[in-house]
Formats: C-alpha cells, sequence, structure tokens
C-alpha cells in the first residue's frame, strides 16, 4: 500500500455482536494504537450495559476516546462528534500513536475519515416541538415524501433520527448529503477500513447470546436508573434498540416475553441495517480474525 505522507489511521467496523471491541484491543496492543469508538449511543454517560459499553477491565491499559462525553437528556449530534473525534485523533498522532477508530454507527466513522463538512444545521426547538407531536409513522412517510434515499436507509421507528433528518431538510431546503457524495471528498488520513466478517448464523448466535448475558447483568435496571435521574421515557424511547423496548417494559406497554422477543428481532435487523451502510463502501478488506488483520495492517504501515 503506497504511503500518502498524511498521518496513517485505521478503522474497524461491522455489525452489532460481531467482536469489534475485542478485535479492536489486541489490534492496539500490537500496534500501539489507541482508540476512538464510533458509536452513537455510547458517548453518553450511564448507558453501559444496552450499549455494550467496554469496561476498564477489558480496555487492558489502551486508553479509549469518545466514551462517555455527553449527558442522556441532551441531544449529542454527529457535527460534535467529528469535532470532538479530529482533535482526538490529532491528539493520538501527536503522541506518536496510531489512531484506531472503532465501531458500527457508519455515520460517525464515515464523519471521521471524510474531509466533507456536515450539514451545521442547529437545533429548532419550534420545529422539533412540531415534528415530535407527529408519529413516527407519519415523520417517516414525510421522509420518503422529501427525501427517498435517506428514508431507505433510516431507522423508521427511531424519532429522534427521524426529526434530525426532516430538520436537516427543512432547514437547508435540500436532501441529506448521500453516501457517495460525501466520500468523493478527500479525507485527511491515509486511512485503512478493516471490516469483521461473520457468518449470519455465527452472528445470530452472538446476538442472541450477548442479549441475555446483558439482561443477567443487569440492563433493565440501567434504564430505570436513567429514567430515574431525569431521563424521560421518550427519550430512552428514541435511543432505539434496547432503551425503546425496556422502557416500554418498565412503563407496562409490553410484557415482558413480547419485550424480548421484539427487541433481539429488531437487533438482527439493525445488524442487516449496518451491513447495508458497509457493502457500499467497496474499499473495506474484510477479514475473518485476528491474524488476517495483523497482516493487512502490517503491510499498510510499512
Amino acid at each position: 500500500m503506497k504511503s500518502t505522507g498524511k498521518p496513517k489511521l485505521v478503522a474497524i467496523v461491522g455489525p452489532t455482536a460481531s467482536g469489534k471491541t475485542s478485535l479492536s484491543i489486541a489490534l492496539a496492543k500490537k500496534f500501539g494504537g489507541e482508540i476512538i469508538s464510533a458509536d452513537s449511543r455510547q458517548v453518553y454517560r450511564g448507558m453501559d450495559i444496552g450499549t455494550g459499553k467496554v469496561t476498564k477491565r477489558e480496555m487492558r491499559g489502551i486508553p479509549h476516546y469518545l466514551l462517555n462525553v455527553a449527558t442522556p437528556p441532551k441531544i449529542f449530534t454527529v457535527t460534535q462528534y467529528q469535532k470532538l473525534g479530529r482533535r482526538a485523533i490529532a491528539k493520538i498522532v501527536a503522541r506518536k500513536k496510531l489512531p484506531i477508530v472503532v465501531g458500527g454507527t457508519g455515520l460517525y466513522v464515515d464523519a471521521l475519515i471524510q474531509s466533507h463538512a456536515l450539514p451545521t444545521v442547529p437545533p429548532d426547538s419550534a420545529l422539533r416541538k412540531k415534528l415530535g407531536a407527529q408519529s413516527p409513522a407519519m415523520l417517516f412517510a414525510q421522509l420518503q415524501k422529501l427525501d427517498p434515499r435517506r428514508a431507505a436507509s433510516i431507522d423508521r421507528h427511531n424519532p429522534r433520527r427521524l426529526v434530525r433528518a426532516l430538520e436537516i431538510i427543512l432547514t437547508t431546503k435540500r436532501p441529506v448529503p448521500t453516501w457517495e457524495e460525501t466520500h468523493g471528498s478527500k479525507s485527511d488520513y491515509d486511512t485503512l477500513t478493516l471490516g469483521v466478517k461473520i457468518s449470519e448464523k455465527k452472528l445470530r448466535e452472538n446476538i442472541h447470546r450477548r442479549f441475555i448475558a446483558r439482561l443477567r447483568h443487569g440492563m433493565v435496571r440501567e434504564v430505570a436508573r436513567l429514567h430515574e435521574n431525569s431521563v424521560s421515557w421518550r427519550r430512552l424511547e428514541s435511543f432505539g434498540l434496547e432503551y425503546r423496548y425496556l422502557a416500554q417494559y418498565l412503563q407496562g406497554k409490553l410484557k415482558k416475553p413480547a419485550m424480548t422477543q421484539k427487541l433481539e428481532t429488531e437487533i438482527r435487523h439493525y445488524a442487516k441495517r449496518q451491513m447495508t451502510w458497509f457493502k457500499r463502501d467497496k474499499t473495506i478488506h474484510w477479514v475473518k480474525n485476528a491474524m488476517e488483520a495483523e497482516r493487512v495492517i502490517r503491510r499498510f504501515l510499512k
């Protein structure tokens, strides 16, 4: 791989429960790396079990950035993430370490790697209140009409994402920039992106095993505690997946069997959406294990 003279950066992507965290830590140990999380929910304090946030013990002494930088009641935007993430990359490079961006939120990964400017649309409380009064189905229908391309990749049940997408479109009077448009821009980094390759059967098993483990380790209590600490039920539901369905369960809207069935199904659907996003990037090197990843990184760093 030819060097560009730019700071080198490795990104590790893949669906939820594919093993990105353990792989990234092993690679950071091997190549003198420090890790930047690219997860849209792990930025929030107190959202640990439900997001699968890495623990201090699991970090094995590797510095991690962009964890616990926001409070759940307040909205944290991808623009804020980009600013903090690039600051972290500069700090890591200055320390002569290898920045390793790890996560399953494709938009966050792209925000760091690509040099394009994100839409700087500040929150509009009046517009958000108006949109927030509508059901997710109504919001999704409006988004389909205004920007069908964005509608095709969004979680149609997540009102927070739907409202933000519509806020950008209605404010700028133009569709949200597409993946192809943003990836036409040059990057400030010499980047190698590795994708964790995993069979559908194995991923399904991992999702189920991890889901059961999180329930046993207090995921329900975590959501109840967040609500006790002034995070509204509506806000919790806006985070999607674990927080949406556990909030509904705690409010008595869902019985436990229905909650567990719906939630595990939604996690599998989320993994498919993640893969849809990543498969559009033909530069990703898909690897099956740490040995393959090490070989590709060594070649990249030469």
